[in-house]
């Protein structure tokens, strides 16, 4: 028997990148996962690549995690479908880069409502079904930016800050339930968005090669981290070999340092 079998996850933005990386993983363990994104037809697409290739049940939710209605049927419709809820990992995109003080009321509410209140709502949707199937594991990805503060992610790193912060509290408060929360603080990993998010000057302007040969350079482990790694941490606080580990914030970051909070 695989380590998830009989297990269902939830993986937010999972048609491509981490997401899809995570969602694959704990597929490929023995989960059912439905898959969320934004955009169907990429989300479909990816359901269909992971249901090949693992033979598991998978479903593909197309949702706007920005949206409360929406965080209700992100929740609502796996759970009519599979029947029961193990685990969730809120994962989404970022908010736009740039100074702080470009940021009016609108851009920092789009910024709360995707990276915090999405967490929020998905959560307390997710803990009574958890409840019901005697525990779950709840899992966050954020950024290592929010532990280590850069120029220009301001929005990412003030509001994952906030998901750092309601984790460490829930997991408190649902230990006696059986459920679990830790947040992923990723580092460089090797997905589409890379070069364009740390290399300097204007995206379209950016020489990506050189762009990630300056960000390898800075890693102590000599190379930029693979999504299947963090999805294979997932994997690991996810299964039952994970259940003693909770109210953590872990950090994937070949060697670099992050002050942590």
């Amino acid at each position: 028997m695989t380590a998830l079998q009989g297990k269902v996850a939830i993986v937010g933005g999972s048609s491509a990148g981490i997401g899809y990386a995570i969602a694959r993983r704990l597929a490929g363990d023995g989960a059912d996962v439905a898959l969320v994104a934004r955009r169907a037809e990429p989300l479909e697409a990816a359901a269909d690549r992971i249901r090949n290739e693992t033979g598991r049940r998978i479903l593909a939710v197309a949702a706007d995690t920005r949206k409360a209605a929406d965080c209700e049927r992100i929740i609502a419709q796996p759970l009519a479908h599979f029947g029961r809820l193990d685990i969730l990992v809120n994962n989404d995109g970022a908010p736009p880069l740039g100074d702080l003080m470009s940021f009016d009321d609108i851009a920092w509410d789009k910024a709360w409502q995707q990276n915090f209140m999405s967490v929020v709502r998905l959560t307390r949707s997710a803990v009574p079904p958890m409840r019901a199937a005697g525990g779950g594991r709840i899992v966050n990805i954020t950024a290592l930016s929010v532990l280590q503060p850069m120029p220009k992610f301001g929005l990412s790193v003030a509001t994952w800050a906030g998901v750092i912060g309601y984790a460490k509290t829930l997991s408190l408060e649902v230990a006696a339930d059986n459920i679990t929360v830790n947040t992923i603080c990723p580092g460089r990993i090797a997905t589409s968005r890379l070069a364009k998010v740390f290399a300097p000057g204007d995206v379209g302007s950016v020489d990506e090669d050189e762009a990630i040969t300056k960000l390898r350079n800075e890693i102590p482990l000599g190379r930029i981290g693979e999504p299947h790694e963090v999805a294979g941490l997932v994997a690991l606080l996810v299964s039952e070999s994970g259940g003693y580990i909770t109210g953590t914030t872990l950090h994937v970051d070949g060697g670099r340092r992050a002050n942590l909070l």
